[in-house]
């Protein structure tokens, strides 16, 4: 299994304050921008996402973990005894994902694009 991007996710009050902060102050762009979750990129492709309420999950991730193998992953977590916060689950966006909640309690949110 490969690893294809990984990046913070923040949780904010205003996508769009939060939007026009980080693209103002770093000079970010927006490369993804759903209405209640956006990523950012700079020019060299290191992300940061923006969260206001998953819309499908029952908590916001910490981070977002993309895999070649979603599959893998997920039985990995299950055999390793993490606690599983939302299932394995085709997104309506194109996106199939779960979340694990790591032994700090972190949640960490491992998907593929499908």
């Amino acid at each position: 299994m490969q690893i294809e991007r990984l990046a913070p996710v923040l949780t904010v009050d205003d996508l769009a304050t939060a939007i026009r902060e980080y693209t103002d102050v770093l000079g970010m762009h927006v490369v993804m921008d759903s209405g209640w979750v956006a990523f950012l990129a700079d020019n060299e492709g290191r992300q940061l996402g923006l969260m206001t309420t998953d819309l499908t999950a029952p908590v916001n991730p910490d981070v977002s973990v993309f895999v070649d193998d979603v599959g893998a992953a997920h039985e990995n977590a299950l055999g390793a005894g993490l606690e599983i916060v939302h299932p394995l689950t085709s997104e309506p966006w194109g996106v199939r994902r779960f979340f694990y909640r790591d032994s700090s309690g972190a949640v960490v949110n491992v998907g593929t694009h499908i």
